[in-house]
């Protein structure tokens, strides 16, 4: 299998998003079957586990530290701090920098892990100057505690001002066919600055695998159902770019959801998906992805059926919105 950089690490192509082994999704698998999954990942050749401090307010980290701290040498670990459970059990985006080193300190514990290799920046916190919290995350890396720098749901111009302050890695963003904000220009400044664009939800949190055809299917506490592309109207309109689509997936000789992430992985030599699934046979075939070739017509097909002007409905309901600082069509 072939490898991406991401600054000073090489991780496979496709990585493995563990969100949904803890947060979000409606109810998640049992401890068990979480185990089953991480395991089976570093087996199927992932070497890129992406958490964060936010998910299950620290469950998820709990779990890949109490599951993988004997295999620590086979993957490169991403987590995420600047989104969290604050004292009051309430979730707080907080960029200061003694914020963020409490919230480091907290991860490393609970990840069994003297290093995380990448950190991001959840969200960048409007109160605090960029510069300040990059420059937290750079006396980390000084300090020997993480390896290197991300930031997650920002603009070209917060990129540049940090980058300025301390190289940053990577950049974290929901990118897939139907999520196209990172193409407006975040895409281009992060090939210009040697930056990786880490897409997640790159199979548009289930939509692209053809696997959520009835809103039914989502529990009360599944947060798509909060979605404006998920709402009755819009996710009925969305379905029907499938029809053109699917048979897309059939000429690639693939399944709907890895067609998404050879798209992807052809896009740009920058960009790393991490798709995110409680499914332990969708956990193999999106690694299987990285070894399917799509032709130019293809990619040019592909691209046309489903984009920002063909899809209904925002990616985020407005105050989540409100909250990443990324440009709008």
């Amino acid at each position: 299998m072939t490898t991406r950089r991401i600054g000073s690490l090489t991780v496979s192509p496709i990585g493995y998003g563990c969100m949904s082994l803890s947060h979000a999704y409606g109810t998640p698998p049992s401890r068990e079957y979480a185990e089953q999954m991480l395991n089976r990942a570093l087996d199927a050749g992932y070497t890129f586990l992406d958490t964060a401090a936010l998910y299950g307010f620290g469950a998820n980290e709990t779990l890949i530290g109490e599951v993988l701290k004997g295999r620590r040498q086979e993957f490169v670990l991403a987590s995420k701090c600047g989104m969290f459970r604050n004292e009051e059990g309430v979730r707080e985006i907080n960029g200061r920098p003694e914020a963020i080193r409490k919230v480091c300190e907290a991860s490393l514990t609970r990840l069994q892990t003297d290093v995380i290799d990448l950190y991001y920046l959840h969200r960048w916190d409007r109160n605090v100057p960029i510069e300040e919290s990059v420059g937290a995350l750079g006396e980390l890396v000084q300090e020997g505690k993480i390896r290197e720098v991300g930031l997650s749901e920002v603009s070209a111009e917060t990129l540049r001002k940090a980058h300025k302050e301390y190289p940053i890695a990577a950049v974290q963003s929901e990118y897939s066919l139907w999520s196209r904000n990172v193409e407006i220009a975040v895409l281009d400044a992060c090939k210009e600055l040697g930056t990786t664009l880490v897409a997640f939800s790159p199979l548009a949190r289930k939509f692209l695998t053809n696997t959520l055809r009835d809103l039914k299917q989502l529990e009360e506490n599944d947060f798509r159902s909060n979605m404006p592309r998920f709402s009755p109207v819009s996710y009925a309109c969305n379905l029907q770019l499938l029809d053109d689509y699917l048979p897309l997936a059939e000429e690639a000789g693939c399944t709907p959801g890895q067609l998404a992430l050879a798209w992807l992985l052809k896009k740009a030599e920058h960009i790393v998906p991490i798709p995110g699934t409680a499914v332990l046979a969708h956990l193999e075939d999106n690694i299987a992805a990285a070894e399917i070739s799509i032709s130019d017509d293809l990619f040019t097909r592909v691209d046309a059926v489903i984009n920002q002007q063909t899809v209904v409905g925002e990616r985020y309901p407005e105050k989540a919105q409100s909250e990443v600082d990324t440009e709008r069509f």
